[in-house]
């Protein structure tokens, strides 16, 4: 059966009282998971609450006791990789191995430029990326002390200590559809694939093309969780056209949102399962908006 979990934007206004009463909600009301962004800000003004990512995740890890979580993605571009490491197999532990560590390259100039840090042209991003994954499932994997030398990390005779509780610590989630470096990169370091707004027939085009992959790189495609982002919207078309009057309804769902009453986004979602999704994040993007989880909860999660 399809797992269906939230997913929200940090930048978008998260703060402290919005986290806590939405965690709790996800936790209560039988999703699999609650999955959050890693930003300081959006691409554009104005800049908005943005509660810190691993501070946020350390307390979720201790006040909840059903959902998975994690970030979508965290961006190795803002902390080094031993560092998130060391933390995602704290928050692992702590949570009694609910934590899914999604990782990325980072995308997004603005907050790069912002707060200092630097987020290099797509090749060089890339390559820093794969180093990053490389010290990452090392330390990770590793009983014993290990060493990397890269361009851009090294590190010597390190070991992450104490052990991860779960063995290789928490799985490796990698977002994003393209074939040339991102899906390359699941078959080698992932756990879990993550594709990002596309619809049921491209998603199924891309899974396969990871299944090749996977099987060059020694690996069984049934190793890798194949999950998707999207955003949700609940309404009647009325109110869906008035919501999107950019952009025509029809068309928002063939780039795969799930839009619609609950029973259509019920059979949305029969669709994304007979593809072979198997977990669907939905991008939740009024963080205030708890009656509409609830609603979800109670009319589609019980009809899936």
């Amino acid at each position: 059966m399809l797992e269906v979990a939230i997913m929200v934007e940090g930048q978008n206004g998260l703060n402290w009282e919005r986290w806590q009463r939405l965690a709790t909600a996800v936790d209560t009301l039988g999703f699999a998971g609650l999955y959050r962004s890693d930003h300081y800000t959006n691409p554009d003004k104005p800049d908005l609450d943005s509660l810190e990512l691993w501070v946020s995740l350390t307390w979720l890890a201790s006040h909840t006791r059903n959902i998975e979580f994690g970030p979508l993605v965290s961006p190795v571009s803002f902390r080094h990789p031993t560092m998130t490491a060391r933390m995602a197999s704290a928050v692992d532990d702590l949570s009694n191995g609910r934590l899914i560590l999604g990782l990325g390259a980072g995308w997004q100039a603005r907050e790069h430029s912002n707060y200092g840090w630097d987020l290099l042209d797509t090749q060089p991003r890339f390559a820093r990326f794969t180093e990053g994954l490389e010290v990452v499932t090392k330390l990770l994997n590793s009983d014993e002390p290990v060493d990397f030398s890269g361009d851009y990390y090294r590190i010597q005779d390190a070991i992450l200590l104490p052990r991860p509780q779960r063995a290789g610590g928490p799985p490796i989630l990698i977002g994003g559809n393209g074939p040339k470096l991102t899906l390359p990169l699941v078959a080698k370091f992932a756990s879990e694939w993550n594709a990002v707004y596309v619809s049921p027939e491209e998603f199924k085009k891309k899974s396969a093309l990871l299944d090749e992959m996977l099987v060059e790189n020694g690996r069984s495609p049934s190793e890798v969780r194949r999950s998707l982002m999207t955003r949700v919207e609940i309404g009647d078309e009325a109110t869906l056209a008035e919501k999107f009057s950019q952009h025509s309804v029809a068309e928002l769902r063939q780039r795969g949102l799930v839009l619609g009453t609950p029973s259509q986004i019920v059979d949305s979602l029969k669709i994304w399962e007979e593809a072979g999704l198997q977990r669907i994040m939905l991008q939740w993007l009024d963080l205030d908006n708890i009656d509409g989880l609830e609603t979800l909860a109670k009319e589609v999660l019980p009809n899936l």
